[in-house]
């Protein structure tokens, strides 16, 4: 029986499930390869707590948890609304296709409407082709304001 859920971060067990979720996530080679640093162990659910709009959507399995996606709220100029960002999407390998990723995106998607938001934004590294087919199966699709000038790319200056 799969359960669809706002995180709490002020419960124990939700907070170490989001933890757990996008730890297992980091490692895998669409997340860096790499475990999440002692640091943002440490320190995510306070910091997340600040972060006005952020929320988390879990899912659970049989009261396991097997799915995580992570939003942080932000505005669109062009709209001048809001806009909910994922910033996460986070399916186990063993629970990967029972659905739990469209689960998680009507969630959010719920509350971006109840939020009065104009859209919701991701970014997906071009080889991770299974993501991109869940993303379109869910409505997602590339950004591009005029098809001449083409697609919008994401792009990052670290500091």
């Amino acid at each position: 029986m799969n359960k669809i859920l706002i995180a709490d971060y002020q419960n124990t067990d939700m907070a170490k499930h989001v933890l757990f979720l996008l730890n297992e996530y980091a490692k895998d080679p669409m997340g860096g390869g790499q475990p999440l640093t002692d640091y943002t162990q440490q320190h995510l659910i306070e910091n997340l707590k600040l972060q006005p709009g952020a929320f988390s959507v879990l899912c659970y399995v049989d009261d396991k948890p097997a799915g995580l996606i992570n939003c942080l709220q932000g505005f669109s100029t062009f709209k001048c609304k809001p806009l909910i960002n994922i910033h996460d999407v986070v399916v186990l390998p063993e629970f990967r296709g029972l659905g739990i990723s469209a689960k998680m995106f009507d969630k959010v998607e719920t509350i971006a409407r109840e939020r009065g938001c104009c859209k919701l934004t991701l970014e997906v590294l071009t080889g991770n082709k299974s993501a991109q087919k869940a993303y379109v199966k869910s409505g997602f699709s590339g950004y591009e304001l005029d098809p001449l000038m083409g697609k919008a790319m994401f792009w990052e200056k670290i500091l």
